[in-house]
């Protein structure tokens, strides 16, 4: 395989790793706080803090830096004294955000948790006030990730948010007990911990790269002006679509304890295979995207995107297939012990169900948008997810009453769609022929379907209690149907092929 596979493989194997670290987590929090009240609030106070580290910190500025960065090395830019002039400018910046977030979190937590009691509410604004330096914390992190991705250095920047998850977890475990009257508040002490692990596990390789880095405020190197113009309408696109999480949260803080946290378990399950290989396909592709856009190679760039598309729909389209069949038993297996009861089972299953209808739009979204900010387009997902938003909240509206957090993950899954479909149509004249693309997606879809048919089979042959069985089975049963279904159709050399750098 060539370098782009290698990439590929190298982040989606770290990206597991985080992601099996971050269930380990999960599992840990169910089992210690359930899907109750305190969980809840945690929720309702980490919001804030995780809707900023994706707007200034690993959404818009690492996407928006990486192209620039790029641009700066390949043109022999001094991209030292770029990193440099932003890495400073944060040092200035992430302050003064720590610190309106502290002092105003009793005015915006009533309105992102009008359903809460005050003592919950109040518990919210006490943690909120713990968690906020985390912006800071990842928000260097993500400076440093998006330099080691630049120099395709990815194995070590994709393996620190493991650093996070155990953080969480010691907290959970070690932290929580010493605060005997609210435990949760340990949670929110690993939440600092694993975001000061995420930042000092990258600094060994990014010392490595060469950099030169030193505080440097003026003047402003020429690259900051481009990612500042690609930034804005990145912060926007992100913004837009936190309201999806905002509105979720609010609507279902009405829905009694444990709606916001049944959401929570649910949206982990769904976004484990999004996250393990899209968010891969779309890290490796970006500096290459910026590469073959600074050097004039439309073509190149048109089969990067093709493939990236196909890839990612060959791995997501089955495991849709196998959380729509097993689903309720990975929840119980998971989370159904200590604090997480058989009703809270039910209620996380119900939201999956619903989720599992956006995981391929959404896989795609992360691959269109790198290719967006490449080209220079960054106000194509700005539209996008402004349009997705529009359906998002409607559908929440229209769905939270006759299908309470069920509906709130369909509108999810429905907006997902749209926003996938806009940025499709308005990039298909730099997509390779989309009917390339229609050949091996029907051969998926069958696969797919196949899949769903043998895990479910293989499930409804099991008696009730046997809880890893009715994990483990369906999915051995699943793969060795779609690895012999893929070797049988081709499947495979398309993945292969698609999964190297075509030659420049």
């Amino acid at each position: 395989m060539r370098r782009l596979a290698r990439d590929i493989l190298l982040m989606a194997s770290a990206t597991l790793v985080s992601r099996v670290f971050g269930l380990v987590r999960d599992v840990t929090i169910a089992d210690r706080f359930g899907a109750a009240g305190p969980y809840d609030a945690f929720l309702v106070a980490f919001f804030l803090p995780h809707f900023l580290r994706q707007l200034l910190a690993e959404g818009a500025l690492s996407t928006a830096f990486v192209p620039v960065y790029t641009a700066a090395r390949v043109a022999d830019e001094d991209p030292s004294r770029f990193a440099s002039n932003v890495l400073s400018w944060l040092v200035v910046l992430f302050p003064v955000v720590v610190c309106v977030g502290v002092l105003l979190a009793p005015i915006y937590l009533p309105f992102f948790a009008s359903g809460f009691a005050p003592n919950k509410l109040a518990l919210a604004v006490r943690l909120a006030r713990l968690l906020f330096p985390f912006i800071a914390l990842v928000g260097f992190a993500a400076v440093f990730m998006g330099i080691l991705n630049a120099h395709h250095r990815f194995f070590v920047a994709a393996l620190a948010p493991v650093m996070f998850n155990i953080g969480m977890i010691a907290g959970a475990l070690l932290i929580a007990p010493r605060f005997s009257v609210e435990p949760i508040l340990g949670l929110a002490v690993g939440v600092l911990i694993g975001g000061m692990g995420q930042l000092l596990l990258q600094i060994p390789p990014l010392r490595r790269t060469g950099l030169r880095l030193c505080f440097s405020l003026w003047p402003l190197h020429p690259g900051i002006r481009r990612m500042s113009r690609l930034m804005l309408p990145a912060l926007i696109a992100l913004a837009v679509t936190q309201i999806n999480l905002m509105v979720d949260n609010k609507l279902a803080s009405h829905l009694g304890d444990g709606g916001i946290a049944s959401l929570q378990y649910a949206m982990r399950l769904f976004q484990l295979p999004v996250g393990v290989l899209a968010v891969s396909i779309a890290t490796a592709l970006l500096p290459r995207f910026s590469a073959d856009v600074a050097r004039g190679d439309h073509a190149l760039f048109s089969r990067r995107l093709r493939d990236g598309l196909t890839v990612a729909a060959l791995v997501l389209i089955p495991a849709t297939a196998g959380l729509l069949a097993i689903g309720r038993d990975l929840i119980r297996l998971l989370f159904e012990h200590g604090s997480f009861g058989a009703a809270d089972t039910l209620r996380t299953a119900h939201a999956l169900t619903y989720y599992l209808v956006g995981i391929l739009p959404y896989g795609w979204v992360f691959v269109l948008t790198r290719a967006s900010y490449a080209l220079g387009r960054s106000g194509l997902p700005v539209i996008a997810s402004t349009l997705a938003v529009i359906a998002n909240v409607a559908c929440d509206l229209l769905l939270v009453g006759p299908m309470r957090e069920g509906g709130l993950a369909l509108a999810t899954g429905i907006a997902g769609v749209l926003n996938a479909t806009v940025l499709i149509v308005a990039l298909r004249g730099r997509l390779a022929p989309i009917r390339s693309l229609l050949p091996p997606l029907t051969k998926v879809v069958v696969g797919g379907a196949g899949v769903y048919a043998v895990a479910w089979g293989v499930r409804a042959t099991l008696p009730e209690g046997l809880r890893e069985a009715a994990v483990f089975l369906p999915i051995l049963a699943g793969l060795a149907f779609y690895g012999g279904f893929a070797g049988l159709t081709g499947l495979w050399r398309i993945a292969r092929q698609s999964a190297e750098d075509p030659p420049a």
